[in-house]
């Protein structure tokens, strides 16, 4: 894996074993600038939840698989999770990350007004991979994801935040940040070098 030319931030103490991202309105855009930087043979699985309308079929995996060098998929319920894979929750469906590290489906109550949730998915993920994880909180109009990104730190984890002022909606990321003040504020494009930062201690 060639990551010449990355910023020059010390590894990770742990091993990143999981990169989790949250992300809403402006999802699209944010996202572009992120996965398609990541290389086929990248060594930690990535679950992103994307706030999505219930009734209707995503095609987020497919859009991205078309974009990215890694493989892309919508979660199956109980799936083992994989290197070099992209994750995407599906519609209606809470995303959590189990003991024995699979990612299981859950149609409990909405969170913050969403299902998929993101606090949902960092919050179990934080338990399970503790320092080994990797949280980002990107665009969106809502406070999903501060709860969350606030567990991932209180576990040890690397909390990830994209710069309010560059975001195509400011709520999300100001509240991960009011939550977690000790999170790195990134723009996107510094964001995708910290995850392949991340990935160098593998």
């Amino acid at each position: 894996m060639d990551f010449n030319l990355l910023m020059q931030a010390p590894p990770p103490a742990t091993p990143i074993e999981a990169v989790v991202i949250g992300v809403s309105a402006g999802a699209v855009d944010a996202l572009s600038t992120i996965l398609p930087s990541l290389p086929p043979d990248y060594p930690i699985p990535v679950i992103v939840v994307v706030h999505l309308p219930a009734d209707r079929k995503s095609i987020l995996a497919q859009l991205f698989q078309a974009k990215c060098q890694v493989d892309v998929h919508e979660i199956d319920d109980k799936e083992q999770l994989k290197k070099g894979t992209v994750y995407f929750a599906p519609p209606d469906y809470h995303v959590l990350v189990e003991d024995d590290k699979r990612v299981s489906l859950s149609s409990e109550e909405l969170v913050h007004y969403s299902r998929p949730a993101i606090d949902v998915l960092f919050e179990s993920a934080a338990d399970v991979f503790g320092p080994a994880l990797a949280a980002v909180v990107l665009t969106g109009a809502s406070a999903d994801g501060a709860k969350g990104l606030a567990a991932v730190h209180a576990a040890g984890g690397i909390c990830l935040v994209q710069d309010p002022i560059q975001a195509n909606s400011r709520t999300m990321p100001e509240a991960a940040l009011k939550a977690c003040p000790t999170a790195e504020a990134l723009t996107l494009e510094q964001i995708a070098k910290r995850l392949l930062e991340i990935a160098l201690k593998q």
